[in-house]
């Protein structure tokens, strides 16, 4: 029979023991809002963080995770094999500093590159990956949206490495420390692979903020009728300082291109205000919108189901109604 004192020692050692790594997304010059919100929810779990920044030329990247609140250390890998960060190149490094680290949770944003990374770490671990977390109870118990987000699931995972991708909208990015973490050479090895080569990318580029770090954001559906009458939306976004979304059936229709979407198969957000224009408020839309501070719903059908979420609601035209609310702003 163990004392009480004794086992809460025990566990007090395995607190000790447990380390939780963030994989870090970036461009090779700044970091990403998502990773900052992953270091947040990895300080909820209470243990040392590590966070893994991998790359071509990421020193400035590794030099400004170093000075974020609660990263206790930082390992940089530097290789040609990470160019375009390709999963099939990033999941042996990973695998790498877990055989050399031991963490207890790994952690990456619910973006596209944690989806398609995490999964793959996992099946080489052995153990049930966690997508989507909304909420960290402990260290084994976690919180996720179901059904297009219209229930929350609380569960507990055995495995013993967590694999974890948090959606950032729900914790907040987390800012500067008073002292900067040491930086660390990370795993050494040959990472290049045969699977898959980086070939090229085309980036949009606007003057808009990017959709998932947007303050305002003016989304409109099916209701605008063409791609060419999303103009009055990019008018009012312009106005606004904000960036312009679309929803799935709008995206379907070809008015504009898939990454302004915005729901449970698009990108998930959460700005201060979200102006739906012409949306009907499907529940795959709902989802990824829904936790935004002030939702206003402007569609001439007053029955249509995004009335139910919205803060403010507006009856009218929206080829009247948000011309003349241009023209006041």
């Amino acid at each position: 029979m163990y004392s009480r004192n004794s086992i809460n020692l025990l566990k007090g050692l395995q607190a000790r023991l447990q380390s939780t790594l963030v994989i870090a997304e970036h461009n090779n010059a700044t970091l990403t809002a998502i990773t900052q919100s992953s270091i947040t929810a990895a300080k909820k779990i209470g243990n040392d963080v590590t966070v893994l920044v991998a790359g071509t030329k990421c020193a400035e990247v590794a030099a400004s995770v170093a000075k974020l609140d609660g990263v206790k250390r930082v390992l940089v890998a530097e290789n040609e094999a990470f160019n375009g960060f390709l999963p099939e190149a990033m999941t042996p490094l990973v695998l790498e500093a877990q055989k050399q680290f031991k963490f207890s949770h790994i952690i990456a944003g619910a973006s596209a590159q944690g989806k398609s990374l995490l999964p793959r770490i996992a099946s080489k671990l052995d153990v049930s990956p966690i997508s989507e977390v909304i909420g960290i109870k402990d260290a084994d118990t976690f919180e996720r949206t179901i059904y297009a987000g219209n229930a929350v699931l609380t569960m507990k995972s055995l495995d013993p490495v967590k694999i974890l991708t948090v959606r950032g909208t729900n914790f907040e990015a987390t800012g500067a420390g008073s002292s900067d973490a040491p930086i660390e050479n990370g795993p050494a090895g040959e990472f290049k692979t045969d699977l898959a080569a980086f070939v090229g990318q085309e980036l949009a580029k606007s003057d808009r903020p990017e959709l998932t770090a947007a303050k305002c954001i003016v989304s409109g559906g099916r209701g605008l009728k063409s791609g060419e009458n999303f103009k009055i939306l990019y008018d009012l976004a312009d106005k606004l300082g904000g960036a312009v979304g679309a929803s799935r059936a709008a995206v379907d229709a070809g008015y504009v291109s898939n990454d302004l979407q915005i729901g449970q198969t698009g990108k998930i957000v959460a700005p201060d205000l979200y102006i739906a224009v012409g949306i009907s408020g499907a529940i795959q839309h709902l989802a990824g919108m829904k936790d935004s501070k002030t939702i206003v719903a402007i569609n001439k059908d007053p029955e249509a189901p995004i009335f139910q979420v919205a803060d403010l609601g507006l009856v009218a035209d929206l080829f009247k109604a948000i011309p003349e609310l241009t023209e006041k702003v």
